[in-house]
């Protein structure tokens, strides 16, 4: 098996408006929004990362720029931390930080849709493969959701891979929902995908999450502007148009999947990743205790 070209950029789609979060979002963007004591996007980032991700493209909207603010130096706050001797707090933003020059921004004019998204970041890609990310869905667990799928990227030879998981029936409706074939390992082959089917005609309940390796091929699927549901680009369509001409899997991660672009999938991750972290586990125990009805 040939070895496939490295997975080493990735689009990060953050355009959009957050309305379900508003008033909060209306001066911040919801990727903005704190995990605990980090921002969702910025988890997204260390995820890919983790992965061997090294260059970066966000495809931004209007009222977005402070996204670019905090990967960017702040000398202000980093001279008074350094000249207070916090080095401790000083160090892990710098850390956080991608190296110079490996981040890129795009702006998305127009809210076409995912698909529409990911093909505003196409000369960043050039003829590159690139994972997609969307900061919406965190992905908590180690190693993180777009290592495992590199590593069966590697295992089936390149291609396609999209994150999957297990929904209820009545939940197809609001997913790109696979048609499963042959599985290797923790990958399934991908016959077929269907956007937003009704849970009646959905080929399975695997549906697709938000993470994607993908290959550049696609650019030229989006190129034609298609419209599909809700009369906007979709991805899992142009996606749906590279089975067959390539390997094309679905791939089941083991990492807990939390909507953060719902109220209480942003709740509920707040809980989960602060009961994770050792400073704040035990008074945060004390709290939930406290509230049991």
């Amino acid at each position: 098996m040939v070895n496939p070209k490295p997975v080493r950029k990735a689009v990060l789609p953050v355009a959009g408006l957050g309305t379900r979060f508003l008033p909060a979002t209306k001066a911040i963007p919801k990727e903005m929004l704190p995990v605990v004591d980090k921002p969702v996007v910025q988890y997204a980032v260390e995820e890919a990362r983790e992965a061997g991700i090294e260059q970066f493209v966000f495809v931004t909207g209007r009222g977005k720029t402070v996204i670019s603010d905090h990967f960017d130096h702040a000398y202000e706050l980093e001279s008074q931390l350094a000249a207070r001797e916090k080095n401790d707090i000083l160090n892990s933003l710098l850390e956080m930080l991608p190296p110079t020059g490996s981040v890129g921004f795009v702006r998305q004019q127009n809210p076409l849709g995912l698909g529409h998204a990911v093909w505003c970041a196409r000369h960043f890609i050039g003829n590159d493969p690139f994972a997609v990310l969307l900061p919406d869905d965190l992905m908590v667990g180690k190693p993180g959701s777009i290592a495992q799928m590199v590593e069966a990227y590697n295992q089936v030879g390149g291609g396609c891979i999209v994150a999957a998981e297990q929904k209820t029936r009545e939940e197809t409706k609001r997913y790109g929902v696979v048609d499963p074939g042959a599985k290797t390992g923790n990958a399934t082959e991908v016959k077929a995908l269907v956007e937003k089917p009704e849970p009646e005609n959905a080929p399975s309940t695997l549906c697709i999450i938000g993470r994607y390796i993908l290959q550049p091929e696609i650019f030229a699927i989006l190129d034609r502007q298609e419209r599909g549901a809700g009369n906007e680009i979709q991805l899992t369509d142009a996606m749906a148009q590279l089975i067959g001409t390539m390997p094309f899997h679905a791939v089941e991660t083991n990492c807990a999947r939390f909507d953060c672009g719902d109220k209480v999938g942003f709740l509920h991750a707040n809980i989960a990743v602060g009961l994770q972290r050792p400073d704040i586990a035990p008074a945060l125990k004390a709290i939930l205790k406290s509230l049991e009805v």
